[in-house]
């Protein structure tokens, strides 16, 4: 087994503290209520320090390390798909792809639930039509999102969901492993 420092403190800060964002406003909130407006404004802080780190951060972190590339998540489907097991030890090419979709998907959240606090938009019905596509999109993604990750553990071996706790992947030596 090799042992592998991939998500450093901030990025399974950021992580946490969005699942929990979201979570509230989807589940716990009145979406009528101040709550839920100031932890939607917390959710985009999250996503603009996120934009911030990709840039900046730790060598995974960075949104260079993990290009969206259909070829990429299409190797990956191929692999899955013959039973090639290889460990990315950053966001796999797949889950590359999800991640942005839920950065996007997020901040047009976000846009879309501000929109909706201004005068120019109070009551539009295609605002509010459009966050409730955008947040049940992203509730879908996210159950995808998970499944994956567990779908992903069991298949290479290496426990993806503590590694978003731990900050470090353990890799089993039969596995080949990419950056």
């Amino acid at each position: 087994m090799r042992r592998v420092r991939v998500w450093d403190p901030l990025i399974r800060l950021f992580h946490w503290s969005l699942v929990i964002a979201f979570a509230a406003n989807a589940l716990l909130t009145d979406p009528e209520s101040a709550i839920h407006v100031w932890i939607g404004y917390v959710a985009v802080g999250l996503i603009g320090f996120r934009l911030l780190w990709g840039l900046v951060g730790t060598r995974y972190a960075r949104f260079s390390s993990f290009p969206p590339s259909i070829r990429g998540a299409m190797h990956q489907v191929s692999d899955i798909a013959t039973g090639r097991r290889q460990a990315h030890l950053g966001h796999t090419p797949l889950g590359a792809l999800m991640i942005y979709n839920l950065l996007l998907t997020i901040l047009a959240i976000g846009a879309s639930g501000y929109m909706m606090t201004t005068n120019a938009f109070w009551g539009v019905e295609w605002v509010e039509e459009l966050h409730e596509v955008l947040v049940t999109w992203a509730e879908v993604s996210i159950l995808v999102h998970i499944g994956a990750v567990l779908w992903e553990s069991r298949r290479t071996g290496v426990n993806l969901p503590r590694a978003m706790i731990s900050g470090d992947k353990i890799v089993p030596d039969t596995l080949t492993t990419q950056e």
